[in-house]
């Protein structure tokens, strides 16, 4: 495929970061910071970058403040930024000490980093990571979801709802500041050999549980593919909304046959009882959207991405082999295996819900 460019012409002088301690946004300032055409690289998080993060950001400039303080606005200001990348939407509760902390930082964070945007004059292009997780999961969902499609119902907590607000916010941004070139990225679950998400954790269960009578479809995006959408938005002119995935879908039962991984279908009463075991272990952190997601599934069309952008992430069976093949050994202990069944099982026991015939990966 071509390697078309576009807006070649206005590149960015001075980018902002948020998020920079953090997988993504560390990752992305490094990859910026090798482009010698950006004079400065701006890296703002609560907490100092550490071990493998800080080696990657190179020549980034990291700024301890919190973008729930207006004071984010000195630190634009001050640095005469002309475009702000804002990976600071965190997805799971854990990683920010707790729900009430977590929607803190997406929903005030992003007002205040917004305002702070919206009163900088050097402002010229911004670039804000969202989800697919938007368009919510239901059995009622089209085959695919375009950009300019609605929810049949919109996501009622979480991750998803505060990526509901956040894109609301934006939108509103982007009405005030007109001059300002807006891409709102919205990502498919990443996948791939590094990163670490409560997708990546639940595959790499010893026994997965999954929901009785569900088969759903997953469409995924390589993490470095994620990465280059991202340099590709803040140094070319990609105004507004694209999904960002894989072609192609897996199922999860085929995903869990080239894992290797035996699953342990639940009834769906007994999802969210095991849901809560786990991020009570601290192993896999699900929210209710997750566990929807887990029963229907959700796939976007990526067509606009591959237009406009004149390029597009690897398939969605191509990314999941990478993470495959730098997964755990598939081979699993038997009685570790048993145990972690045992455990699921008794679980389901006590919570009074009846446990499925069968351990069987569905759709096997």
């Amino acid at each position: 495929m071509s390697d078309r460019r576009t807006g070649t012409a206005g590149r960015p002088r001075v980018v902002l970061v948020t998020g920079v301690s953090r997988y993504l946004g560390s990752r992305l300032a490094g990859r910026l910071a090798a482009d010698r055409s950006i004079e400065r690289i701006i890296g703002v998080d609560t907490v100092a970058p550490r071990g493998e993060q800080r080696q990657l950001l190179g020549r980034t400039e990291f700024v301890r403040a919190d973008i729930r303080n207006p004071l984010i606005a000195k630190v634009i200001a001050s640095g005469d930024v002309d475009t702000v990348v804002h990976l600071n939407v965190i997805a799971t509760p854990t990683g920010a000490g707790g729900r009430t902390a977590m929607k803190e930082i997406n929903v005030i964070g992003t007002m205040q980093l917004l305002a702070a945007c919206q009163k900088a004059p050097s402002m010229r292009r911004l670039v804000v990571k969202s989800t697919t997780a938007v368009y919510g999961s239901s059995p009622r969902d089209p085959a695919l979801f375009r950009e300019e499609l609605a929810p049949r119902a919109l996501p009622r907590a979480g991750y998803a709802k505060d990526a509901v607000e956040v894109e609301g916010y934006v939108r509103g941004f982007g009405r005030r500041r007109p001059d300002v070139t807006l891409s709102l990225l919205r990502f498919t679950n990443f996948i791939g050999p590094t990163i670490d998400t409560p997708l990546t954790r639940y595959l790499s269960l010893p026994v997965v549980p999954t929901v009785l009578g569900f088969d759903p479809r997953i469409q995924l995006c390589h993490e470095d593919d994620g990465l280059e959408v991202l340099r590709r938005a803040v140094v070319e002119e990609h105004p507004g909304i694209f999904n960002v995935g894989g072609t192609g879908v897996l199922l999860l039962s085929q995903a869990l046959r080239r894992l290797g991984r035996p699953a342990l279908p639940v009834p769906s009463p007994g999802v969210s009882l095991v849901a809560r075991a786990f991020r009570g272990a601290g192993v896999v952190d699900f929210s209710p959207e997750q566990m929807r997601y887990l029963e229907h599934g959700r796939v976007a069309d990526v067509t606009r991405l591959r237009e406009a952008f004149g390029w597009c992430p690897r398939p969605t069976a191509e990314a999941f082999a990478d993470f495959v093949a730098s997964a755990r050994p598939p081979m699993l202990d038997p009685e570790v295996a048993a145990a972690a069944e045992r455990t699921i099982l008794d679980l389901l026991t006590r919570g009074r819900v009846a446990p499925a015939p069968s351990p069987g990966v569905l759709g096997a």
